[in-house]
């Protein structure tokens, strides 16, 4: 049974149709990678998932419905959305933004504060700028923060929206090793990546995404031969 299944899923905005029956499944500790043009609906997908935006069909995780529930009881079940451009709280401390990805922890003080250390170990420049405001660090340390914000939850399934967009070729590198490291610590992934290159670097699958449907799905390796995906995602003609 996978760890997530969504089956025939439909998301509009008004009068706009994003999604169109998407299906889709994740198995537990797979990375999985959506990518595709932008206004796909990748982002609209994650949005459904963690019920941010209200889905027509059926989400299930675990064995279990979760497209009727609140975002909140969503996040409860362990599943976190990482979402493009971060959204951190930007005028509260690095230290605090981390406290806040905890805050369905309760009174687990002892575990937080391990597992912001680990934070600190995992991006010690993080620790550097602990009582700095996010908003005023660089946008490879505000998408470090917003990973490790995620990570401070515990997640069972985690989403990643972009998490390489605009940033310095080494700062994608860092954060690309770190999404392998979170993988082998357990953690399953859905990644929605821009970066074709990357997204195929990382994921055990693909799924690509056109018109707000899926288009073609398999394994990197596969999908790197198909002409199609070579001239329109890889830039190989």
């Amino acid at each position: 049974m996978p760890l997530v299944e969504i089956r025939d899923l439909w998301v509009s905005y008004g009068k706009a149709q994003i999604l169109e029956g998407v299906s889709m499944e994740v198995e537990a500790e797979e990375l999985v990678a959506v990518i595709g043009p932008n206004g796909a609906g990748k982002t609209t997908l994650l949005r459904a998932i963690s019920r941010v935006a209200e889905p027509r069909g059926s989400v299930f995780f675990e064995g279990q419905r979760i497209d009727h529930l609140s975002p909140v009881e969503v996040v409860k079940r362990g599943i976190i959305h990482c979402p493009e451009r971060r959204r951190l709280f930007p005028d509260l401390s690095v230290e605090d933004n981390l406290k806040m990805g905890a805050y369905l922890r309760g009174k687990d003080r002892e575990g937080i504060l391990r597992d912001m250390e680990m934070m600190f170990s995992l991006f010690p420049i993080l620790k550097e700028r602990r009582t700095q405001d996010a908003g005023t660090l660089s946008g490879g340390e505000q998408q470090m923060l917003a990973i490790a914000r995620s990570l401070m939850s515990q997640p069972k399934f985690l989403m990643l929206d972009e998490p390489s967009l605009g940033l310095a070729i080494l700062v994608r590198k860092l954060i690309a090793d770190t999404i392998k490291g979170i993988k082998e610590d357990g953690v399953t992934i859905l990644l929605v990546e821009q970066d074709a290159d990357l997204a195929f670097d990382l994921a055990d699958r693909v799924y690509v995404l056109e018109h707000g449907k899926v288009a073609l799905q398999g394994l990197p390796k596969d999908l790197m031969n198909d002409p199609y995906i070579k001239e329109i995602y890889l830039g190989i003609v």
